[in-house]
């Protein structure tokens, strides 16, 4: 996969005025081809600099995050799915909140998506959600634009270290309360369910 993406990158490269459009539908695309985020927007530093590249890419990041938002509800098993894994890494009732997403998008190997299910699970609507994603897509493009030609040389030791380096943010950024549903502390029988109270 990692070569078909470098000939869509090449075929983006030649699209001349229209590169930068083509450049922000492959975020939109990237999900079907199992690329990962930060290949894209290391790509967008190269094929079109910095500044022009985080742009392109802080549009393109967050469409996907839209439209991630709008088609979930339609795929139930991807759904099903995103929050079984949810559940695993973080309990049944653990929650992220926006700074612990933003931080979390910088390391390559976290599902994109996931991070955005854990956006959609703490906003209470659509434009706080947006808002949310945006925040934390913003870091995520800059980033992996302006350094990514430094990234792709690190060694496995400093990737190692820059990791590791992030943990102790994620513990102080974390959430300070857990809410746990009065059914999930108190679960209801199903004898209990049917009785009905006789005055």
């Amino acid at each position: 996969m990692e070569l078909f993406g470098n000939y869509v990158l090449a075929f983006v490269e030649m699209g001349g005025l229209f590169a930068p459009l083509f450049f922000i539908l492959f975020h939109l695309l990237r999900p079907l081809f199992f690329l990962p985020v930060v290949f894209i927007c290391i790509s967008g530093g190269v094929l079109f600099g910095p500044m022009a590249g985080t742009v392109y890419s802080i549009i393109g990041i967050t469409l996907s995050s839209m439209f991630f938002y709008l088609m979930i509800d339609r795929m139930p098993k991807s759904l099903d799915r995103l929050i079984r894994v949810k559940q695993k890494l973080l309990g049944k009732h653990g929650e992220l909140n926006t700074s612990q997403v933003t931080l979390l998008r910088l390391i390559p190997f976290i599902h994109f998506h996931l991070l955005s299910l854990c956006l959609i699970e703490v906003s209470s609507s659509f434009k706080g959600y947006m808002k949310s994603s945006l925040l934390s897509n913003i870091p995520l493009a800059a980033i992996y634009t302006f350094i990514g030609g430094w990234l792709s040389n690190l060694t496995p030791l400093h990737l190692f270290v820059f990791l590791v380096a992030l943990l102790p943010l994620l513990y102080i950024l974390r959430s300070k309360e857990i809410i746990i549903k009065w059914q999930d502390f108190f679960p209801i029988s199903e004898h209990e369910n049917h009785s009905s109270i006789k005055i």
